[in-house]
């Protein structure tokens, strides 16, 4: 197992390394210039001069990419162009808002998907499990945007249940920020749900046609005792593998989410800073998703080794 952590842990840094180049890449190549872009077109090109050596915008590039990765790396992401803050603490501040916003979605997706398959996988070929296929079908097919739309109409504007957009803070009370953050967590969640559901469904189907899973009826075990006993276990892998993926989509990719209620997290911050051309909070937050991208694809390797004996073998 120490063996196969390792190799997985010099395969994450590789992957880190080599994402941080064309990220900085990418970015520096973009069209136009913060500091023209933050004083207008009229500016006389000495103040722009000016402003450009005050951003560290006039180092050669390598010196730039350098110093940034440095600065990651002992936590100081660079001062943003538009706000003249530090961008560690802007990130700080606005993932206080993503990451519970994934995290309650991720839960809510997989505490309605694992049952859902469950009951589809026990059910195959019968009325329920066709109910469940088509439902999951409709809800990867309907973007969450819909959803999230949908679910203020309800239950914000008719219900009044919940807040249709807004965040009112952690420090206002926990109870108001779950309240803030509950439909903008079905609206991600449901998706998500809906191909977890399949997947756990054809995993499940796929263990229950084994020889093992024939050997255990032969042995005397009910349906239900050779679902939780052996397949479930067995059907986890392809699970685990969308379940970091979602987490690691629920994190970075909810802008639009973040936009519709008005949520002050991460991607919003992406989303302005593009506008503003703040290159360095665009990079850091990028960089920043794309680590926790790749070090949850990195745990979820670990999760196989744990589940599949056979990988710890092969190490």
């Amino acid at each position: 197992m120490l063996r196969y952590a390792l190799r997985r842990g010099l395969s994450l840094i590789v992957s880190l390394a080599v994402a941080s180049a064309v990220i900085f890449l990418v970015i520096e190549v973009a069209p136009g210039d913060p500091a023209s872009y933050m004083l207008g077109v009229n500016a006389r090109p000495d103040t722009v001069a000016a402003l450009r050596a005050e951003l560290g915008l006039d180092v050669p590039k390598v010196e730039r990419y350098l110093a940034w990765v440095g600065g990651m790396l002992s936590g100081d992401f660079g001062t943003s162009y538009a706000y003249r803050s530090p961008v560690a603490q802007m990130i700080a501040d606005r993932l206080w808002v993503s990451l519970p916003l994934a995290l309650y979605a991720l839960a809510l997706s997989t505490l309605v998907a694992f049952p859902v398959g469950l009951y589809a996988a026990s059910r195959r070929g019968r009325a329920g499990d066709t109910a469940v296929m088509a439902a999951t079908q409709v809800g990867i097919a309907i973007p969450n945007f819909w959803f999230a739309m949908l679910a203020v109409l309800v239950f914000a504007i008719t219900l009044r249940w919940l807040p249709a957009g807004g965040f009112p803070g952690w420090d206002k009370g926990i109870g108001g920020g779950i309240k803030a953050l509950t439909l903008p967590a079905v609206a991600l969640a449901l998706p998500q749900a809906a191909i977890l559901a399949r997947i756990m469904r054809s995993a499940l189907i796929d263990m229950l046609g084994e020889d093992f899973i024939r050997t255990a009826r032969a042995k005397g075990l009910t349906r239900r005792q050779v679902l939780w006993r052996h397949a479930l276990r067995n059907a986890l892998i392809p699970v685990l593998t969308i379940l970091g993926l979602q987490f690691s989509f629920l994190l970075a990719g909810a802008i639009i989410i973040e936009q519709v209620f008005y949520l002050p997290g991460l991607g919003r911050l992406v989303f302005q800073s593009i506008a503003q051309r703040d290159l360095i909070v665009v990079e850091s937050v990028v960089m920043l998703l794309v680590c926790a991208v790749i070090v949850v694809n990195f745990a979820v390797d670990l999760a196989y080794a744990a589940v599949d004996p056979r990988l710890r073998a092969r190490a």
